[in-house]
């Protein structure tokens, strides 16, 4: 949509920046660009075939949120958590999640629980197809569903961005085979928030992201270039 002088509106701009910033996010998210990934203008502006000024503006946002990293030298690379902030992320997730549990119980109804359930069997099907990616997305979608019962979006928003962050974690300092959270975990959270049982639930999620902290290796990986023609293949911008 352009304007009556002809030029393109900022909500026009922002629409065609949207795919591609999602493209990104996700493949950040879902470890396809891993920590330390180099993200060239150039290459990223030729795949999605848009300016440099496009990508730049993109590349901005994903910096905002903490997904990337951007300095003069070094140019923008996908983030590497340090370790205090690894911990203090899922600190952060632990106490956010838990706190919010009692709400979480006071507004469940059966299809909450089933919804729950069917995230649960997805996650597990995925990680007998081996496939991480969907596996990824599917354990962040579990806590944010849990989380959203409580109807506190403001919330809600803050535990989607930290679980986009959690898998930054897990990407840098996690093993090779580490794809999401336990399924069996999930079960469990389920059973005990149908048994409407606050306190089990609690210790139970609070173990669960133990668990997962106690599961990294704390081990910073390479510099690398992806296959951006490969990652982002038919999501250019026309």
């Amino acid at each position: 949509m352009k304007s009556e002088t002809g030029q393109r509106t900022a909500a026009d701009l922002n629409d065609r920046d949207e795919p591609i910033y999602q493209a990104l996010l996700s493949a950040i998210v879902e470890h396809q660009l891993p920590p330390g990934s180099k993200l060239p203008e150039e290459a990223l502006s030729e795949v999605f075939g848009v300016s440099r000024t496009g990508i730049r503006k993109v590349l901005q946002r994903l910096a905002a949120v903490q997904m990337i990293t951007l300095s003069p030298r070094r140019g923008a690379q996908v983030a590497t958590p340090g370790v205090e902030e690894a911990r203090d992320i899922f600190a952060t997730r632990s106490l956010l999640e838990c706190a919010n549990l009692s709400a979480v119980l006071a507004h469940v109804q059966p299809p909450h629980l089933a919804a729950l359930a069917d995230l649960i069997a997805a996650e597990q099907h995925a990680h007998e197809q081996h496939d991480g990616a969907a596996a990824i997305r599917l354990s962040a979608a579990f806590h944010i569903q849990l989380q959203a019962i409580s109807g506190n979006q403001v919330l809600t928003e803050m535990v989607t961005h930290l679980t986009q962050r959690s898998s930054l974690v897990i990407a840098a300092y996690g093993a090779p085979w580490q794809r999401g959270c336990r399924c069996d975990h999930h079960d469990r959270l389920v059973d005990l928030l149908r048994q409407k049982d606050l306190a089990g639930l609690t210790a139970a999620l609070h173990h669960h992201f133990e668990h997962i902290v106690a599961s990294l290796h704390f081990e910073r990986s390479g510099e690398t270039l992806p296959d951006f023609a490969r990652l982002f293949a038919g999501k250019g911008v026309t």
